[in-house]
This record gives structure tokens, sequence and C-alpha cells, in this order.
């Protein structure tokens, strides 16, 4: 399970923008965050104004699913992660300290730090394999 989460976090320290969907109950709504995660944690950190479509949804229920991916049309080389979570006010402020060590001009901005805590990812890798899938969940 270590190593398996150890190929997703790789994967993740190689990119910095994911795709979060996020609905009120009623609608859906998409957006892209840039991103810190921490390995320890297991966990993003993102940054969002509370006026924002996402955010409003969030406030009403917290659950979230997303992906981070790799654009390529070369077949053997698609990565991706689909992962499912929950948003949170962040109040870690090691937390803060990754994102903004990341994106240091984000310090300037009025964004409000959210963190998404993984309770699942599914890795696709074709570098392993033509439609290697490795799954991760939270234990609870």
């Amino acid at each position: 399970m270590q190593h398996d989460l150890n190929k997703i976090t790789n994967f993740l320290s190689k990119h910095h923008v994911l795709n979060l969907s996020t609905t009120d109950g009623h609608e859906l709504s998409s957006c892209s965050l840039f991103y810190a995660f921490d390995k320890a944690k297991i966990s993003f950190v993102v940054a969002s104004n509370e006026n924002t479509t996402h955010i409003k949804n969030i406030l009403k229920n917290p659950f979230v699913a997303g992906t981070v991916v790799l654009e390529t049309k070369i077949v053997g080389k698609i990565e991706g992660v689909q992962f499912r979570g929950e948003f949170l006010p962040l109040s870690d402020e090691s937390l803060k300290t990754i994102y903004f060590k990341r994106f240091p001009y984000a310090l300037t901005m009025q964004s409000i730090l959210w963190e998404i805590k993984i309770n699942y990812f599914k890795l696709t890798d074709n570098t392993l394999g033509f439609g290697k899938k490795i799954i991760w969940q939270r234990v609870p």
C-alpha cells in the first residue's frame, strides 16, 4: 500500500494544477486550482476565494472529486490521478508553509487557503503497462 502511495505522490510532485468537481446537491461545478501536496498528511493545499461557485458549493457539501493529468497523445505515456476527498478550511500552519513555498506570489493575493483531505486515489499509469491502475484508500 505504501509503495502504491509513493507512485501516486511521485506523480503529483511533478504537477501543480488539479481539476476539481463540486456540487451543492443540485448543480455541479468544475474548476482548476494550483496545488501543493503534502505527502505526510495526504492532502492538497489550494487557494481560493469564498465568492467562487466551487467554494459556495463546498460550504454546503465538502465532499469533492477531481483529477490531475499529464496531457499527452502518446498512449504509452498516459498518466493521471483521480481523487475523492473532503474540502476543509486550512488550519495547519505546516500546510500553509508548503503552499507559499511552492507559490510565493500567492502571499500577495487575497485568497484563502484550504485543505483537501484525500480519502481515495486511483492512478492510471500506462508507463507500467496499458491501462495499469493503482488504487489507494485512506484507512478509517
